[in-house]
């Protein structure tokens, strides 16, 4: 018998935690399992390692250097310490939109007046329109017709198209590209295939020129994949890279001229011999066929 009323009691309990919604908490080890935490998963940093350079990690994640420094408030991109944490611009601005409140129902419902039904007659109307707070027949005036206005005659003035003036070329299109190596095309630039620039088979030791006047903002191997790199910055939008050198003929800060020998050809980091060219606008990748005027094999 006591087993019984056991039983029973312990539906009862079962019943009524069902009832009432709610489950109890998975236990681990003794203990509720929390919540995992949101990750942002948009926020990304670089960590600054020993040899980085703020155009060089720029160059590593295709963003601008002008943008990469201001996000992060650095003035001079040449201050920038070991450890330190570098923001990187989010790839997809987040396409959450806000929901906007919506004020309760109650907000949008007008009084309405008062309907009341009196038989028909001139003293029923009477009080019908005193009842709606409308003024009675016999105060209402006739409303007033607005008075015709002349019509005013508008003149026709044909808009004489602007004199076009003449915007000078910009201080990217006046870049003049040249080769940076002698040698035969193997690899051509593919958005697609993620190749990033062009690659110039040569010889060991072979003369690598800059493509255009500039200042050398990076020179070193710090950039896996580059082996011994470097750098120019053309201006405000252009850089151009020249890797896998043997030999680095120019340091950070040099100002170099276009057509002059900043390094030699080497395969740091390549299976060949080879000069591999990347032209950046902004940060990003480029064509260099389109700015050297190659044709594609």
């Amino acid at each position: 018998m006591n087993r019984i009323v056991s039983v029973m009691v312990a539906a009862s309990l079962l019943a009524g935690c069902a009832s009432d919604g709610h489950r109890a908490p998975v236990q681990t080890n003794g203990s509720a399992t929390a919540k995992p935490q949101a990750v942002d998963e948009h926020a990304k940093v670089h960590v600054v390692q020993k040899g980085d350079t703020l155009y060089g990690i720029a160059f590593s994640y295709g963003v601008d250097q002008h943008e990469l420094a201001e996000l992060n408030g650095i003035k001079n991109p040449n201050q920038i310490k070991v450890g330190q944490q570098i923001k990187l611009p989010s790839e997809t601005a987040s396409s959450e939109k806000i929901p906007t409140e919506t004020p309760p129902a109650h907000a949008f419902v007008k009084d309405q007046p008062r309907v009341v039904k009196y038989a028909y007659s001139e003293a029923a109307v009477a009080k019908a329109e005193a009842v709606q707070g409308m003024p009675s027949r016999s105060e209402a005036q006739p409303e007033a017709k607005p008075e015709a206005k002349p019509e005013t005659k508008v003149a026709k003035i044909e808009a004489k198209p602007e004199a076009k003036t003449e915007v000078p070329a910009s201080t990217e299109d006046a870049i003049d590209w040249g080769m940076p190596a002698q040698g035969k095309l193997i690899g051509t630039f593919s958005e697609a295939e993620n190749r990033k620039g062009i690659d110039i088979a040569g010889k060991l030791g072979q003369p690598v020129y800059a493509s255009a006047p500039g200042k050398v903002v990076y020179s070193g191997s710090g950039l896996r994949g580059y082996g011994k790199l470097l750098i120019i910055k053309h201006n405000k939008t252009y850089l151009s890279a020249y890797a896998h050198n043997d030999k680095l003929l120019v340091k950070e800060g040099d100002t170099v001229k276009k057509g002059e020998k900043i390094a030699e050809m080497g395969k740091t980091d390549s299976d060949t011999v080879e000069l591999h060219f990347e032209v950046r606008r902004l940060g990003k990748p480029v064509d260099p066929a389109n700015y050297l005027h190659l044709e594609k094999p």
